[in-house]
């Protein structure tokens, strides 16, 4: 069976996306008439706007703060007619609406009473398609809801529109400690939705906004809340009008309490959630309870949208370069590599060695053996050891750096040529050391590894690795060279946070000494310099394998989102439109592709080191693959 949305068939990877809006129009306290005027003209915005979804605050219709006025049988009566009004607005509108307002029992057409309810309505296509009504009922602080409503008894409607399957909560459902969106998620809602008339006070809004992320990311779900108009506050609680939509643990849009932006729009990734949902075999267990069924309802809405509204990053490894949040990370993942390095070498009695190139990896790579081997105390000088290995293709700004490096950072540093070990090999091989192919490349990378093994076994120390994820990724490695080692420090990182964790440290007081060095490291064209064609630095790595920038976006959306190769185009040229045309997009991506299946045989061998983030590459860990695919 095939899905139009995953078939190559007329394959539009926008509309993997549910475009979904909160809305917070104005409020007048007992007018159902008036607000759904307003509600109308917020919901017909939304829908011009592609939205398949608009959510609108709980008791909308009427006002949340009616207090006793909510018994009134004329509100009841006239709530029950702008019902009906509104569900006629959604005739012919490719875009479902969720409101808030108060219903009996016998509205709800179950056993006659008169009830009240505090409901949510899904209203689609015309037609009234469900009610929810809300399950807890606070009645503590300023809350005295049991005063006026009845709890529900269940919720376990399901609405579906084009695949996503949106349950519904309202307001203090969230806060409970077993929630209503819980025993959705586990019967497939992917959306789901919170009317909320949740006040402001001191301390709230980070809570409220600490609650949806963290419920979007347990739950694998997008999650949309609704908070009322700050036209709603009254002499005792102030409205702020609170918006949030998230989606597996990440905010896509806010508006921030007593704002005046009245529709806020987002684009979920219906695709990542299924794909995060399979990794993690969501539902199969602890989250189904016994007897637990969903009714699913059909509201007809299809997702037409031929664009997304989400902000689609260069870098999706870091934060923006803008925000504290991005020093913050890098400091984080510098703390994991140490550690984990710190453990090890404290384990084994070991200091650490490695071949000190100038470049991205082994510079970084130092940093963190200076680090974990401060963290054990001693003569630094005994612990981290540096081999400089200048080949027939090294060049002196790479080898001038090193040694600048070493010498600033205190460490021990042996010069150790392997041009003459080279042309050694070379002849044994009766290969011609004019003919710079790949022999003459890997006798360097090979050789370099060898010298470093047999230091290490000379002076008591393990090999540390140097290689980042972005190498192992595309196999751009040496089997038996430089893609060995005993310890892998920089195996968590692709290079672009190579490159950008080294920034961060060169501003760093405590590497004052190296900071002209680490700044000339970053700026230095990344080479193998394993071929030479004149003089400096000729054999450039992303003139050959392509921009890290774009591999590293491949490398992030095909393993962690597992997308398919027409979405990663399709993201990748969005995210780096004015930069990159959509010809090297795709040149590039099919390289990466090349590259990343014939390559699992290196990764196979990938020493140990320490998984940093969500993308890791260890064949014992996160990546297991045929290396015959």
């Amino acid at each position: 069976m095939t899905d139009r949305h995953t078939s190559t068939e007329n394959y539009s990877p926008a509309q993997t996306y549910l475009r979904v809006a909160s809305a917070c129009p104005e409020v007048a306290v007992y007018n159902p008439f008036g607000n759904t005027e307003r509600i109308t003209e917020l919901y017909e915005t939304a829908a011009e706007k592609g939205a398949s979804l608009v959510v609108f605050p709980e008791l909308s219709v009427t006002g949340y703060s009616l207090g006793d006025l909510v018994t009134r049988t004329a509100l009841l009566r006239d709530t029950r007619l702008a019902l009906l009004k509104l569900s006629a607005v959604t005739l012919n509108k490719n875009c479902a609406m969720v409101v808030g307002l108060p219903l009996t029992q016998t509205d709800l057409n179950a056993a006659p009473s008169d009830n009240i309810y505090n409901c949510a309505a899904l209203l689609a296509d015309g037609e009234v398609k469900g009610v929810v009504a809300k399950s807890h009922l606070p009645s503590y602080d300023e809350f005295y809801e049991n005063r006026w409503f009845v709890p529900a008894e269940s919720n376990n409607l399901l609405f579906e529109i084009d695949g996503a399957l949106i349950g519904i909560e309202i307001c203090e459902d969230a806060w409970v400690s077993s929630p209503p969106s819980e025993t959705l998620a586990a019967m497939g809602a992917n959306i789901i939705v919170n009317l909320s008339a949740s006040p402001e006070k001191i301390g709230m809004a980070q809570y409220r906004r600490d609650l949806v992320k963290t419920l979007s990311s347990r739950l694998i779900a997008g999650y949309v809340y609704a908070g009322c108009d700050s036209s709603e506050s009254t002499s005792e609680v102030v409205m702020g009008g609170h918006q949030l939509i998230s989606a597996n643990g990440q905010i896509l849009a806010e508006k921030q309490p007593f704002g005046a932006q009245r529709l806020m729009f987002a684009d979920i990734d219906l695709e990542h959630l299924a794909f995060d949902r399979r990794k993690r075999r969501f539902g199969s267990s602890d989250l189904r309870k016994p007897g637990n069924t969903a009714t699913v309802i059909r509201t007809n809405i299809k997702r037409v949208q031929t664009d997304i509204l989400a902000k689609i990053d260069r870098n999706p490894f870091l934060p923006e370069e803008s925000t504290n949040n991005r020093a913050n990370r890098i400091e984080e993942l510098l703390s994991i590599q140490t550690e984990g390095l710190y453990r090890r070498m404290k384990k084994t009695g070991l200091g650490s060695v490695l071949g000190l190139s100038g470049g991205l990896d082994s510079t970084l790579a130092v940093l963190i053996m200076v680090r974990a081997a401060k963290k054990i105390g001693g003569n630094l000088s005994d612990k981290v050891h540096t081999l400089i290995m200048p080949g027939p293709a090294s060049s002196g700004q790479t080898q001038s750096n090193a040694a600048k490096l070493a010498q600033g950072l205190g460490v021990t540093c042996l010069v150790s040529p392997i041009a003459e070990s080279v042309t050694a090999e070379l002849n044994a091989l009766s290969h011609d050391s004019a003919d710079q192919n790949v022999t003459y490349e890997n006798v360097q990378a090979r050789l370099r590894t060898l010298r470093l093994f047999n230091y290490a076994n000379e002076h008591g120390l393990m090999v540390i690795n140097t290689s980042d994820m972005s190498e192992a990724a595309l196999g751009w490695s040496t089997y038996g060279g430089d893609q060995t080692g005993n310890y892998g420090v920089n195996c968590g990182l692709p290079k672009t946070v190579v490159r950008e964790a080294i920034r961060y440290l060169s501003g760093q007081e405590e590497y004052a000494a190296v900071k002209t060095v680490l700044l000339d490291v970053i700026d230095t064209p990344i080479s193998p310099e394993l071929t030479t064609s004149g003089n400096g630095i000729t054999q450039l790595t992303e003139d050959k394998i392509g921009p890290y920038a774009l591999h590293d976006f491949f490398l992030y959306y095909f393993v962690r989102r597992g997308d398919s190769p027409e979405k990663i185009a399709y993201l990748a040229k969005y995210a780096f439109a004015g930069e990159y045309s959509g010809e090297t997009v795709d040149k590039w991506l099919g390289e990466f592709l090349r590259r990343f299946t014939r390559n699992q045989f290196k990764r196979d061998t990938m020493p140990n080191g320490p998984k940093v983030g969500a993308v890791a590459l260890s064949p014992r860990g996160d990546w297991r693959m045929p290396s015959d695919v």
